[in-house]
């Protein structure tokens, strides 16, 4: 019983160190992850010239995240009134993201962890899934927000008052 009550401890223990994840100011994670539109993209590149957004989910294909990126899709516009670079990104192997981005009309791109190691670094993994939180990322490359309540039916939306409110840069016209 003793052992039992210390290994439960440690696994609590584990998980709250990785459930603190990453805070508003922190540097974002470098990553270079393949992307469903056939890039790669890498955030270092970003750096200096415009802003990022990376919307997490947990699974391609199931109802939250269909609905999530069919919002993304059909309400793009309001979000690219910015100049943002935006994704969502899953653990999902890029076979898996690229099918499911032409189920949903997804017009941007969808990145593949299938490593788990960036989900990792940003400390939404979670049961070998990434929990659905959205990090805004300034030209700096600091954390601005974190949206951890993600509603999927008003993503696109959410994105862009986000965007507002942290004085992201209209988008050149």
């Amino acid at each position: 019983m003793r052992i039992l009550a210390l290994l439960c401890w440690l696994v609590l223990a584990v998980a709250g160190a990785s459930a603190a994840g990453l805070e508003v100011g922190d540097p974002a994670p470098n990553f270079t992850l393949q992307a469903t539109d056939g890039q790669s993209y890498t955030l270092a590149d970003f750096k200096g010239r415009q802003a990022v957004v990376i919307a997490w989910f947990p699974r391609a294909f199931t109802s939250g995240c269909t609905v999530e990126c069919r919002s993304l899709a059909q309400n793009g516009h309001l979000i690219r009134k910015y100049d943002v670079a935006y994704f969502m990104a899953s653990v999902d192997p890029l076979r898996e993201n690229t099918g499911f981005a032409e189920a949903t009309a997804a017009d941007f791109p969808l990145l593949s962890d299938p490593s788990k190691e960036v989900a990792d670094a940003y400390g939404v993994l979670q049961m070998g899934l990434a929990r659905r939180e959205t990090f805004y990322i300034g030209i700096d490359g600091t954390i601005l927000r974190i949206d951890r309540k993600v509603n999927p039916a008003t993503s696109a939306e959410d994105i862009a008052a986000n965007l507002a409110q942290l004085g992201i840069a209209p988008a050149a016209p």
